[in-house]
């Protein structure tokens, strides 16, 4: 069944409008008609079953027919921020952290980094990289959209990824605990997942990081590729609090 997201206040009474683009591809794309069924998801974490009563280029509208909890989503609050990593790498990353959960995914500058974003461009890539979360996240069925933020720079992505229970650098180096003995017994709220691009961080980075209170999360024994390496912690942490 086609899923569709929408601000809880599109919801008024037993109906939900949908507009713009997702009104256009109900429309046109899909040529769904009055009486086919849809999902819609709110900002607020519902989960709407609905039934088309109006179809139009600009705005459709429907029926709630049932309403529960957003089912797709993780019981664990995770933020990435990943290292600019070279070519479309990043697109590859934004979606499979959105089929694992993440809530938001930050790109940021490093010692290591040999892709620099050009400023004029990054509105439109921040853009484009929300677009494919989005349809990452109607594919698997999530409860809510991750958002892509701009890039930020080092420090700044330490300030960040702070503000969690759980703060994880992920780190090849000396210094560093396998990420399954970081992860608590009882479910965090929150966790930040830090991860470098093509060459790693430096030492003096992971030393910065460690003092301002990160945990330095080794990934194994083996040197995962820069996209990897953040979709095996995602999938370690999914393993650990939703399976």
């Amino acid at each position: 069944m086609p899923r569709f997201f929408t601000d809880e206040s599109a919801v008024s009474g037993n109906a939900v409008a949908i507009a713009g683009a997702d009104a256009r591809h109900i429309a046109r794309s899909l040529r769904m008609a009055v009486g086919d069924g849809i999902t819609v998801c709110t900002t607020a974490g519902r989960e709407l079953s609905c039934r088309l009563t109006r179809i139009r280029d600009d705005l459709c509208e429907a029926e709630i027919l049932s309403v529960r909890e957003a089912r797709g989503e993780s019981p664990v609050a995770i933020r990435l921020f990943i290292a600019y990593p070279k070519g479309d790498k990043l697109e590859t990353v934004v979606q499979k952290a959105t089929e694992l959960g993440a809530v938001s995914v930050t790109p940021f500058s490093s010692a290591f980094v040999v892709r620099k974003p050009r400023p004029e461009k990054i509105a439109q890539e921040t853009e484009r990289l929300n677009r494919i979360a989005e349809e990452a996240a109607k594919q698997c069925r999530r409860g809510a959209i991750p958002t892509v933020t701009p890039p930020l720079s080092f420090k700044e992505t330490l300030t960040e990824a702070m503000k969690v229970e759980l703060p994880l650098f992920c780190y090849e180096g000396e210094g560093t605990r396998p990420l399954p003995a970081l992860l608590p017994a009882k479910t965090p709220e929150s966790v930040s997942v830090v991860v470098g691009s093509e060459g790693g961080f430096s030492e003096d980075e992971a030393e910065e990081a460690k003092a301002a209170g990160f945990l330095l999360a080794g990934l194994g024994k083996r040197i995962l590729r820069c996209e990897t390496a953040p979709l095996f912690a995602l999938s370690c942490l999914a393993f650990r609090y939703e399976l």
